[in-house]
């Protein structure tokens, strides 16, 4: 256990040296709320069954964070270390293979923890944010989230030849997703087209979720996006198990 610790920590600090990972994960979602704040402000909307722009926006761009670890922070770091050698090394150590892969699940969900605690914290003082749902609903929501979006990371990791191509490649996937599935903007904004092709996005499950539990529903009312989630981390953990390369 004290050996894990040391290497999470170790992996924490790696992180935040990283400046276009911390940048995007800390940074970036923050800068879309003061921007689209500024802007729109939080004034309640029938368009958005009496919420604000920002009472709605915080756990749309709470998925961003977890979108944007699972397909480019963890994935690009795991085919980095890969390409490097760095996997390998590792083996021979006495440190657990296995303990090498959990450290960056638990480091990088700490970083959406933290990301979504400074969203809070500046929806609530800035702009007055609300929210009236159950905080541990709404926590599990990004466990479970971000462990989906892990999923899929470590299938990039494992199928694709290099960091460079993982990079390319979780680019082209996370890009469109963030604008079509109401994470970098409101689903209520989006033409009817778009929304009918966001039903084939992982995120706008991860939207809708967190969306709903921020407002208040229940886990009744999210069976589906909760069965897809799962469905996800299921398959995708499947598949990383088969396809996962140390060297």
């Amino acid at each position: 256990m004290k050996s894990f610790i040391k290497f999470t920590w170790m992996e924490t600090k790696l992180f935040l040296r990283e400046p276009i990972g911390a940048f995007f994960t800390l940074i970036f979602p923050l800068m879309m709320l003061f921007l689209f704040g500024s802007i729109y402000g939080n004034e309640p909307s029938e368009l958005f069954n009496g919420f604000g722009t920002i009472d709605i926006s915080v756990p749309a761009y709470t998925a961003m964070i977890i979108a944007t670890t699972g397909l480019m922070g963890l994935a690009i770091t795991i085919s980095s270390y890969r390409e490097k050698g760095v996997l390998r090394r590792l083996r021979t150590t006495p440190v657990n293979a296995m303990m090498i892969l959990f450290a960056q699940v638990v480091v990088l969900l700490i970083m959406n923890l933290i990301g979504m605690v400074l969203l809070i914290i500046a929806g609530t003082f800035v702009f007055q944010m609300r929210f009236i749902g159950n905080a541990f609903n709404f926590f599990m929501g990004i466990i479970i989230s971000s462990l989906s979006f892990f999923a899929i990371g470590f299938v990039l990791a494992g199928l694709l030849p290099s960091a460079r191509t993982t990079q390319i490649v979780g680019m082209v996937i996370l890009y469109p997703m963030l604008f079509l599935s109401g994470a970098g903007f409101p689903r209520e904004l989006l033409p009817e087209t778009i929304l009918k092709l966001s039903k084939f996005l992982p995120l706008t499950y991860v939207v809708n979720l967190l969306r709903g539990f921020w407002i208040g529903e229940g886990w009744e009312k999210h069976a589906v996006n909760i069965i897809v989630l799962m469905g996800i981390l299921i398959v995708g953990v499947t598949i990383s198990y088969f396809t996962f390369k140390w060297e």
